[in-house]
């Protein structure tokens, strides 16, 4: 039997975004916003404590760390992206092609981490 190989990413949320996910069994990202035309998973849970806290925290009040796993064969088709420095590497996934990477992912989408006010479960 050959499993397939897959790589562990990373997403920080907020409230609203964590409870999308969680409303969907913790198995998918919800869609964008129109005014989202990427989604943007990362690949260092560093880099994702980082926005969680520092991004998420002031905007709504609670930042989310996500850790999931996403097959290999799938993000071959993506280029690692630098936003910033070699410590703050993310893939750029189109919007439009948000469900094929929800797709994508093995097993369910963990939260790991979490900042300001938040609430337990």
């Amino acid at each position: 039997m050959t499993t397939e190989t897959t790589t562990t990413l990373y997403r920080p949320v907020g409230p609203a975004e964590l409870e999308l996910i969680r409303q969907s069994g913790f198995r998918e990202f919800p869609p964008r916003l129109p005014e989202q035309p990427i989604f943007y998973p990362v690949l260092t849970e560093d880099y994702a404590v980082k926005i969680a806290r520092d991004w998420n925290v002031p905007a709504s009040g609670a930042g989310y760390v996500t850790r999931f796993a996403v097959r290999v064969s799938f993000l071959q088709a993506y280029t690692v992206q630098e936003a910033g420095g070699r410590a703050y590497r993310e893939y750029w996934i189109p919007a439009e092609e948000l469900s094929a990477f929800n797709a994508a992912i093995v097993g369910p989408i963990e939260v790991i981490a979490s900042f300001g006010k938040t609430e337990a479960g």
